[in-house]
């Protein structure tokens, strides 16, 4: 088809510049014999204009058409191994497919429109963020820990983009610990975990996590594809790459490819949404398999020093600016919170379930006068747990607190860290923990507090309708009395109400006692002396993230001395029971607190340092 073209090109370009002959003079009246010369002259001076550019436009489509054939023979060749190597040998000595421009469907990519670029930056960083924040978030990249104890682990070196990495993080130990057709732990996974003692204070978790590179990649890009299309609502992905990395590959054969990209972005700099408009080019995917293969062909540049950035553009740009606006109570407020530059709660949902909301709670909130506040509205794969729910600031939706997974983003004042078990009986209730279950998220509903946990008389009379509880009068007199009825006080009525009447008291004991184990994962590396933190000195000194394991106990829902009175024998004589033994000494961390949220009343215990969460 491109041989016949070429040739019907050759002979128009003949065609037009052959001599024709003058066409018969014109007859004409006597005396008209000057103006027909002089219209005769201009006619062929426009006919040889009209020759001359024909041939100059053939000439032109001929160039074009051959320029095309060679572009496509080099998008063919575009795809080369190149051998790559990163710090901590993360992807040293591998061979991976990197795309020079174009990736394997053509896809070169858009230019983000200047109104697009403002807006993008506008809504991440706001009009007067500081010089430091933007270091930050240009200054993170996507790499695993290279410290063998915490291999499975992201490691994070800059405050600030901790939000985006835990949330990632989550879903990766997802892929590495559970098998995504089936709701089992991997193979051997929870009796080949044990404890080792790294130094004096510090136990770290042993050889488990001890993963290949080419497994803990096909991880990290799984993750990051199944969040995109989250984002996307499941029907596409966008991905953003840095054209500046476009060709840098080429000829660095027996270079590094990450030291080839850490000096191509050197004097990079973010300042503006014209800086962005400049280095981004946008790849738009509906197909899940050509986006894992873009995933795939950029990890080097996610572990570059740009990498939680481009994930974060890539996530907002999935869910579309405008989605994202409307997702939000307040848009006018920056997604990076000052001055620090925290990721906001909305960063974090956004990643965890593709919905941009600023609370945790369930559903939406109605304020009144058409007005609403925006929660999670759909179950999550990975959840959320936050000390600030324990310091009573806020109420953790069932959704984000019993995901699918046992795992969870953990939220602090100021930092994200996650928690996870490798057997998801974790989550599993017996049959009174899904009767509160039951009634609790029938209260929640009627809650307009913002889970403040108290609702009006009639939302509770709703409640009791829906969860068939029939309460004496005198108690429903008690806790109708003061206009509004709070949690707490309506939890224990329900502890004294017999089951037949829809309570909760089980005077048999089968409710039990819990024993689980968690572990505790803080990417953020710090530096180390001898298995302790480093205050001060230089000896021996390492970065490296944390990992703990705790060991959970949730004791039965009364006290030990209310649950022994209620099981006394005939006699009166209490009857022993492992159910109703002492707990271990407990020992206190924040992060206990947050535990507290999910599991109430758990005791936790850990050898060495505590569990941190800052």
């Amino acid at each position: 088809m491109a041989d016949q073209e070429e040739e019907d090109l050759k002979m128009a370009l003949r065609m037009s510049m052959q001599q024709h002959e003058s066409p018969e003079p014109k007859r004409s009246k006597p005396g008209d014999d000057t103006r027909e010369v002089l219209e005769e002259s201009l006619e062929v001076k426009n006919r040889l204009l009209q020759r001359e550019l024909m041939a100059a436009a053939a000439e032109k489509r001929m160039t074009a058409t051959k320029s095309s054939a060679v572009s496509v023979l080099k998008s063919v060749e575009s795809v080369k191994d190149v051998k790559i190597s990163g710090s901590g040998d993360e992807g040293k000595g591998k061979s991976v497919k990197l795309e020079k421009c174009k990736d394997k469907g053509g896809n070169l990519g858009t230019e983000l429109s200047s109104v697009e670029a403002h807006h993008l930056f506008e809504m991440i960083f706001g009009s007067e963020v500081s010089k430091d924040v933007l270091a930050q978030w240009s200054n993170q990249g996507i790499r695993f820990s290279p410290d063998p104890e915490t291999s499975m682990g992201l490691v994070q070196h800059e405050g600030g983009p901790c939000g985006v990495l835990a949330a990632i993080q989550a879903f990766v130990l997802k892929y590495l610990l559970f098998s995504p057709e089936e709701s089992e732990v991997a193979p051997n996974m929870s009796t080949r975990l044990g404890l080792r003692r790294a130094s004096k204070n510090e136990y770290v978790v042993g050889d488990t996590f001890s993963l290949s590179e080419e497994k803990k990649s096909r991880a990290l890009v799984r993750s990051m594809s199944e969040i995109l299309f989250l984002c996307g609502s499941n029907e596409k992905a966008v991905i953003t790459s840095l054209n500046i990395l476009d060709g840098v590959i080429e000829g660095s054969v027996e270079c590094p490819v990450d030291e080839v990209i850490a000096k191509a972005l050197e004097d990079l700099s973010i300042d503006s949404g014209s800086d962005l408009r400049k280095i981004l080019r946008v790849h738009t995917y509906t197909s899940h398999s050509s986006a894992y293969q873009k995933l795939q062909a950029m990890l080097p540049a996610f572990r570059s020093r740009m990498g939680a950035l481009l994930f974060l553009i890539s996530a907002l740009l999935s869910r579309g600016l405008e989605n994202v606006q409307a997702d939000r109570d307040d848009p006018s407020q920056p997604l990076v919170t000052a001055p620090f530059g925290h990721a906001s709660q909305e960063i974090v949902n956004l990643l965890l379930s593709g919905n941009a909301a600023a609370n945790v709670f369930d559903g939406k909130m109605d304020l009144g006068g058409g007005m609403f506040v925006n929660g999670i509205s759909t179950p999550v794969e990975v959840g959320f747990l936050t000390l600030l729910e324990s310091l009573n600031f806020c109420k953790v939706g069932q959704y984000l607190k019993c995901p699918r997974w046992p795992i969870w983003v953990v939220g602090s004042e100021s930092h994200y860290t996650v928690l996870f078990a490798l057997d998801t009986n974790v989550q599993d209730e017996n049959e009174l923990e899904s009767r509160e279950s039951k009634i609790r998220r029938a209260f929640d509903a009627q809650d307009q507090s913002g889970g403040g946990g108290f609702i009006s008389v009639e939302g509770f009379h709703q409640v009791l309708k829906e969860t068939n509880i029939s309460l004496p009068s005198e108690k429903l007199e008690h806790l109708c009395s003061m206009g509004f009825i709070v949690w707490s006080e309506f939890w224990q009525v329900l502890l004294d109400l017999d089951k037949s009447l829809g309570g909760v008291k089980d005077s048999t004991g089968l409710m039990g006692k819990k024993v689980f184990d968690l572990y505790h994962f803080n990417g953020i590396a710090k530096s180390i002396v001898n298995g302790s933190q480093a205050s001060s000195g230089t000896e021996n000194l390492m970065q490296r993230p944390r990992l703990t394991k705790l060991r959970v106990s949730v004791p039965p829902r009364w006290t030990p001395e209310e649950f022994m009175a209620d099981v006394s024998g005939p006699s009166g004589e209490k009857q022993n029971s492992d159910e109703i033994s002492k707990p271990e000494p407990p020992q206190h961390a924040p992060l206990v607190d947050c535990i507290r949220t999910r599991w109430n009343r758990a005791v936790c215990n850990w050898e060495g340092d505590a569990p941190s969460i800052v």
